[in-house]
């Protein structure tokens, strides 16, 4: 009988789990295609003057050019400029620097596949996924085409800032880690210090417990549970890209074309390959949430660096506190819906006891502050399954003299996407993270002499 309770409050939470996930991605979905109404709408009463903007400041402009960009690059679920509309997946924070960049990657695809869509993406050129690796996962090694670059002067004389937002941050190490090993066909003098700085927000440094909680097997975690909301997940992203409408992929895409579930290559006996596990980025394991577990995690880690000549900054998240030494949600109505009842869940999970730890010296206790997507202590700094240099900070004055090679990271108290999408959710939090951390990459973090900013004269950067 207890065992059938127990049955029965697991399909409770996962029916209402995924109830609530659903009801969010409707959200996005539905204010997405809203604001496109509403802008062609604006567009059809009021044309906009061509000739607006012609006399601009040129001088400005040479400035902005010669600036090094910086490329935000968003997490699981993630979109870029040019998906869902006019939507921005960092709440506009793009709009706050004269040269920001915001690359479309694939949104589930592994940490490793999007590494390399960014390269291609600043670069350009044809995105290769490696001979290997394509051989190994059962996809295309050849991927989306990009006939111009939106950087492709990138070299060491002209690096780039990296901002990444969870699970973004890890690509970007990972793309660090290949630029570094010369991993591109055809570009032998690529190094590590084509990148200046790399800054996380909510960064997926070391995984995270909530892989376990939505169905990957603490285990190993490669495998999914028989029955959880990952597989849900699995099920309609499948069906998704087998049913391929065009207009709609165009909107928002998962980033699975070069593994071609389409039923117009595989047909209907494809499309139940797929659903029972024989074929696809869900057979291979190679999709983003095992790269997102302690496993998985530990295993990329052990093949990145942390450079000598690159800046690097964290911003962990925690919702978490403790009362009475029990960690609990630090706040009812702070918290998103989407993330209230995980954020408890994920203070509250316990490793399997009859299974091995993840790691020699794992604690339960260590892994329970969180922002409801991952736990705090996997998004200061890389530290699995070795430790890398890092100095906690308490203000942003504690950032200085800033050194590279040192993760520099601080605490904020804030839910896994209080600083995405919705802007008015953060209030005035969103304006001093953000102008925290484009005023690191502006004016504290360069090898040579400061840029000139638009603007500005070199003595405003030297006060």
């Amino acid at each position: 009988m207890i065992r059938f309770g127990v049955l029965g409050l697991q399909l409770s939470e996962l029916l209402a789990s995924s109830v609530v996930h659903l009801l969010y991605g409707f959200y996005i979905f539905s204010s997405a295609v809203a604001g496109d109404l509403c802008q062609a709408f604006r567009e059809c009463l009021f044309k906009p003057n061509p000739n607006l903007g012609e006399n601009s400041d040129a001088t400005a402009t040479t400035n902005v050019n010669n600036l090094p960009p910086i490329v935000l690059v968003h997490g699981i679920f993630g979109f870029g400029k040019g998906r869902l509309g006019g939507l921005s997946y960092f709440a506009g924070a793009e709009k706050k620097d004269e040269r920001v960049l915001v690359p479309d990657l694939g949104s589930l695809t592994s940490v490793y596949d999007r590494a390399r869509e960014l390269f291609y993406y600043l670069k350009g050129g044809q995105v290769d996924y490696g001979q290997e690796h394509s051989m190994a996962c059962g996809h295309s090694q050849f991927g989306r085409i990009y006939e111009q670059g939106h950087y492709p002067e990138w070299d060491e004389d002209h690096p780039i800032h990296f901002v990444g937002h969870s699970a973004g941050a890890q690509v970007v190490r990972v793309l660090q880690q290949m630029l570094a090993d010369k991993a591109f066909e055809g570009y032998e003098n690529t190094s590590e210090n084509w990148v200046l700085s790399i800054t996380s927000l909510s960064g997926a440094f070391n995984g995270t417990t909530r892989t376990y909680l939505d169905g990957m097997k603490p285990e190993d975690g490669k495998k999914m549970k028989a029955v959880c909301l990952l597989q849900l997940c699995r099920l309609g992203v499948i069906i998704y890209d087998w049913l391929d409408i065009l207009w709609l992929k165009a909107y928002y895409n998962f980033g699975f074309d070069h593994f071609g579930l389409s039923w117009k290559k595989v047909g209907i006996w494809g499309l139940a390959d797929c659903i029972f596990g024989n074929t696809g980025p869900f057979a291979s394991g190679d999709w983003i949430l095992p790269d997102l577990t302690i496993q998985g995690s530990m295993k990329l880690n052990s093949h990145l660096h942390t450079f000598p000549n690159t800046f690097y900054f964290s911003y962990a998240t925690k919702r978490t506190r403790k009362i009475l030494g029990i960690t609990v949600p630090s706040s009812i109505l702070g918290i998103h819906p989407l993330f209230f009842l995980r954020v408890l869940q994920m203070s509250q999970w316990r490793h399997p006891p009859d299974l091995p730890p993840p790691y020699k010296g794992y604690r339960d206790e260590d892994w329970q502050d969180n922002d409801g997507a991952l736990n705090t202590i996997s998004m200061t700094h890389p530290r699995l399954p070795s430790e890398h240099p890092s100095h906690y900070i308490v203000s942003d004055s504690d950032f200085q003299p800033l050194e590279p090679g040192i993760w520099y990271y601080k605490i904020v108290e804030a839910d896994h996407i209080l600083f995405i999408v919705n802007r008015e959710r953060a209030g005035v939090q969103f304006d001093l993270i953000y102008d925290s951390i484009f005023q690191h990459c502006r004016k504290h973090v360069f090898r040579k002499s400061p840029p000139t900013l638009p603007d500005h004269i070199v003595a405003d950067d030297d006060e």
